[in-house]
């Protein structure tokens, strides 16, 4: 690692192959926490390159634990996180919201890192007991259209870094994988990214191949569909820039998504929301990018569709129906 650090360190690229490589030896625990933060830190310094993602996501997959869905057309609707903004756990009640309209969702999720609650913490926090058994996680598909896939039970190189990246604290090129690595491969990704960089990183490498895909990064900096600004989204048709008014929505204040200071608040807020309790800004939000979702999993539906099945599953309860069929599974 020594001799890795000193190229870094000297603003020297990875290889694509080199990068395959430390991360392999990063999941067989070959570095002292010293050289894991040291390394993790370069490239909060400077910007990752095309070529070093691919190399740290061929790892990563190389050496996941598997799971097979190919028989059913899931979404996974998960963000980088590290975007600083606090807000509430939007990505993972968009997934139980579009669950609820019978689309099937593996989502890919772990325990925050730089903000309160990530997809891990809130689900825990009901109940639910991870597992990389692929017959339950079918089991809980069919079930609740909806299973999670807790990143640590599948990618050995996450669970060797998680200490090092809780104390850091702070967002790391782990944040820029996550998304990319989804142990089920599913057929169509809503990602979002904190930074538009990245999104064309994502974009870059995602157009390669065989999935359908929307990539957001919203303007002032969320990895989702805020509400509060434009959004820039990538799909293979190319990009565009979409602003709230495009959607027929109002423009929100960032206070009106916040998530809380603790687990404990977070939980309460998705709870709220998910009875069909939440404020207008709150519901829209979730609606929103449960509406794309909805028309990436499913090409044929229209924005306005896909928004009005979105509302259905949310205000119906089947949204609802989805989380306490899988926390009880």
């Amino acid at each position: 690692m020594k001799s890795i650090l000193n190229k870094l360190y000297n603003h020297e690229r990875l290889s694509k192959e080199t990068a395959k490589k430390v991360l392999i030896n990063i999941a067989a625990e070959k570095y002292n926490d010293a050289h894991l933060a040291s390394f993790m830190t370069v490239f909060m310094m400077r910007s990752i390159t095309a070529d070093e993602l691919a190399g740290f996501r061929d790892a990563l997959n190389e050496l996941a634990i598997k799971v097979d869905f190919s028989d059913y057309n899931t979404i996974d609707i998960v963000g980088t996180g590290g975007d600083g903004k606090d807000t509430f756990n939007i990505s993972t009640l968009t997934s139980f919201v579009v669950a609820g309209t019978g689309q099937k969702v593996a989502k890919h999720g772990n325990y925050s890192v730089s903000s309160q609650s990530g997809s891990s913490d809130m689900l825990e926090s009901f109940g639910y007991r991870f597992t990389n058994d692929e017959s339950i996680l079918k089991k809980h598909l069919e079930k609740s259209n909806i299973c999670f896939l807790h990143a640590p039970m599948f990618h050995p190189a996450m669970k060797a870094v998680g200490a090092t990246r809780k104390a850091l604290a702070l967002k790391t090129f782990f944040n820029m994988l996550g998304p990319l690595v989804n142990p089920s491969s599913p057929k169509n990704h809503l990602l979002g990214t904190f930074n538009l960089e990245t999104a064309r990183l994502y974009h870059y490498i995602l157009q390669e191949e065989a999935c359908n895909y929307g990539i957001i990064h919203a303007l002032d900096g969320y990895d989702e569909i805020s509400l509060t600004s434009g959004f820039k989204l990538f799909t293979r048709n190319g990009e565009q820039i979409i602003n709230p008014e495009d959607l027929g929505m109002k423009r929100i204040e960032q206070s009106e998504i916040f998530g809380g200071n603790s687990v404990s608040d977070a939980a309460k807020i998705f709870k709220n929301i998910i009875e069909g309790k939440g404020t207008e800004a709150q519901n829209n939000v979730v609606l929103t990018n449960a509406a794309f979702a909805i028309t990436i999993a499913n090409k044929n539906s229209s924005f306005e569709d896909a928004f009005d099945v979105a509302k259905e599953s949310l205000f119906g309860l089947k949204a609802k129906q989805s989380l306490d069929k899988l926390i009880s599974a």
